[in-house]
């Protein structure tokens, strides 16, 4: 029997990402959102507030990256959720970490975090619910060790961290427990 636990965003496991964007100066800014995903197939959508420094800066500069954050690197990844950028002036020089200008896109590219998705704003889209960054990807770059064999990024080399809503804790994933679009496909072929 299930117990009733009143209005809980219960969706799980969420990204734990990382979005960068420079100001109008050059500076870098990364904040941690877990509120996003794919949203078409070259297309990624933030839920965001707009009152975040990293949405003022790529809202200028019209283009933002997106990076998976990892175990490895999970101490900064939740300091650029704790800390802002409208407060706290030095908030991406305090962690020590490095970027480099995106190829494809004015945005920052954050060296430590293994892979990115580099972006163009596509659109803001907003209602009386949400506030929404959509941004088309122009490119998406991993770091090899995270690769496998077949050149496609392996979720059990990246370490990806999921943030847990519940517990409001960070978890890895882990194995691999079947196939898309296989793990039910016998039950295509099932009579009525």
């Amino acid at each position: 029997m299930k117990k009733n636990l009143g209005v809980v965003q219960a969706v799980y496991p969420m990204p734990v990402l990382m979005v960068a964007a420079y100001d109008e100066n050059g500076k870098v800014n990364v904040m941690n959102a877990a509120w996003g995903m794919i949203c078409n197939s070259d297309r990624i959508a933030l839920f965001i507030d707009e009152d975040h420094k990293t949405t003022q800066n790529l809202l200028k500069t019209k283009a933002f990256t997106v990076s998976i954050a990892d175990r490895e690197h999970m101490e900064a990844a939740d300091f650029f959720g704790i800390a802002t950028g409208n407060k706290m002036n030095d908030k991406f020089e305090r962690t020590g970490y490095h970027a480099v200008r995106s190829e494809f896109v004015n945005a920052p590219v954050i060296d430590e975090f293994p892979v990115v998705m580099e972006c163009e704003l596509a659109e803001v889209a907003q209602t009386e619910s949400f506030y929404a960054i959509v941004g088309r990807i122009v490119n998406t770059a991993a770091e090899e060790k995270v690769l496998s064999e077949n050149g496609k990024v392996d979720p059990l080399k990246l370490n990806a961290l999921i943030f847990d809503q519940f517990q409001h804790g960070y978890y890895v994933t882990g194995e691999q427990a079947g196939k898309a679009w296989n793990a039910g496909a016998a039950l295509m072929k099932k009579e009525k």
